[in-house]
């Protein structure tokens, strides 16, 4: 039997999951789970890699005492990278996406590049914390950093490094970086020049599947193979989408919901434009065309400062009262740690709305809006497809919202599959079954994903709320 490892980090937390395959079957095992989040200092938020690198490390530990390992992957989220030295060594610690030293900085690069010559070169969405507007915001207030770099690394590209000895960015995630050509598969070195950036720091791209080295430590009896597998946490999850056919919509849900489709090349027609849409990059030539909403961000800040359960959260919003008010959960306020209910509650009075006073009615809020939007951004996927899309498969940690998953159903008006929970992880693995030929082909894993993992759905009741609720939405998004 088969043995993989993947590693799976995210905004909030890192797993060591251990995959086991046999027949039909894949069986999943955490070894190791650890906290992770954003160190605040003086001049900013930063990620403490280094900590994170020792946990990695004790994973490994901890799985090869339970089982020998054919090989291991990792994945992380994606834009955040690493500078290294002339000598490979990491000349400060990366800074983390939410870090305030952006703001400003894309409608800058406007004056420089105009909006739609970025999108035509890269077709990624505008976010204010893009890699792109990262090194303009580093170019501007530590350029002593970039002059010293010799190598650009992202978060996940980073780890794999230590764990090899190899520099190179993986695909998926070289393409959330909005510095990355999609149509030439390769760094957008023109744009990069443009703003006067460096493009000798940018390493070679790999593709998914790649067998990057081996890992090996004094404790270990072994050597394992690392494999980049869809190095982008959500590249990763779409792996694991349990489907049968193409003309399905995915939610990725957890900190970030993040909506699209599979697509067999990017979209950079005007309207992805307008709809400030992104193309970032999948397994086996497909390509991700979608769209990041705020998430359940909302609600873990919301829970970060009443202390209480998600399961709590979600009981008091079932009972409060329903279409109460309306917010756009990718308003500005909103990105930002602290204060997240007195945020919701001053965005529901400046819009002249009734003002949610519970915490279940703040939660309700926040859940219907999520919805809303995931109709919205629904529409927008069928008009750049032209293909109506259904069911809506959700994967993630999301899925453990059962009141969301029934309310996005709902409202879209389409069935929704719900599961796996640790779709991230199990993408992982699949991508190194695949690389070392234990499966075949992409849909031989949604199969064996389908016979191995509980799956959910979800069948949408009609509700007149539901349009009074949208037009709102449109109100605030379009005005």
């Amino acid at each position: 039997m088969p043995h993989y490892l993947a590693l799976d980090l995210g905004a909030e937390s890192g797993r060591a999951m251990l995959g086991t395959l046999e027949a039909d079957h894949l069986t999943l095992t955490e070894t190791h789970r650890f906290p992770n989040g954003a160190v605040s200092l003086p001049e900013g938020l930063y990620w403490d890699v280094l900590r994170l690198w020792d946990e990695i490390q004790r994973a490994i530990a901890l799985t090869t005492a339970r089982s020998p390992l054919d090989s291991l992957g990792l994945d992380t989220w994606g834009v955040d990278f690493a500078l290294l030295d002339t000598n490979g060594a990491l000349l400060a610690n990366p800074r983390h996406y939410r870090d305030p030293r952006t703001e400003g900085v894309m409608s800058e690069a406007f004056q420089r590049v105009p909006r739609e010559e970025i999108f035509a070169q890269t077709g990624i969405q505008f976010l204010s914390f893009n890699t792109l507007y990262q090194l303009l915001a580093l170019s501007r207030q530590q350029p002593h950093l970039l002059q010293a770099a010799s190598t650009f690394l992202t978060i996940p590209d980073l780890f794999n490094y230590w764990l090899t000895g190899r520099t190179v960015c993986e695909f998926t995630n070289a393409t959330t970086t909005q510095c990355f050509d999609p149509r030439r598969r390769n760094w957008a070195h023109p744009l990069l020049e443009s703003f006067g950036l460096p493009t000798h720091i940018l390493p070679p791209v790999c593709e998914p599947g790649t067998i990057l080295g081996e890992y090996s430590a004094p404790s270990l009896a072994q050597f394992i193979a690392v494999i980049a597998p869809a190095c982008h946490d959500t590249g990763s999850a779409v792996v694991a989408i349990p489907a049968e056919g193409r003309n399905f919509a995915w939610l990725s849900s957890g900190t970030w919901s993040i909506m699209g489709v599979e697509s067999d090349s990017p979209c950079l027609e005007a309207h992805a434009l307008e709809y400030n849409f992104t193309n970032e990059g999948g397994v086996f030539g497909t390509w991700r065309l979608s769209r990041n909403i705020m998430g359940l961000w909302l609600i873990q800040e919301c829970r970060r400062e009443w202390g209480i359960s998600y399961d709590e959260i979600t009981r008091l919003a079932a009972e409060a009262r329903p279409f109460l008010a309306v917010i756009d959960p990718d308003a500005e306020p909103f990105f930002r740690p602290g204060g997240m209910s007195e945020k919701i509650r001053q965005f529901c009075a400046r819009s002249g709305q009734a003002v949610p006073q519970t915490r279940g009615e703040v939660a309700r809020v926040v859940l219907e809006s999520l919805a809303l939007k995931y109709r919205l951004v629904l529409e927008q996927l069928e008009a750049l497809t032209r293909k109506q899309l259904s069911p809506v498969h959700i994967i993630g940690g999301g899925t453990k919202n059962r009141l969301l998953n029934q309310l996005t159903a709902d409202c879209t008006g389409r069935p929704v599959v719900a599961g796996p929970v640790e779709a991230t992880a199990i993408g992982n693995l699949l991508m190194q079954a695949l690389t070392l030929r234990h499966l075949t082909s992409l849909t031989e894993a949604r199969a064996l994903v389908r016979h191995s993992f509980p799956l959910e759905m979800y069948q949408p009741v009609e509700h007149a709320g539901w349009e009074i609720a949208y037009r709102k939405l449109l109100n605030f998004v379009q005005g």
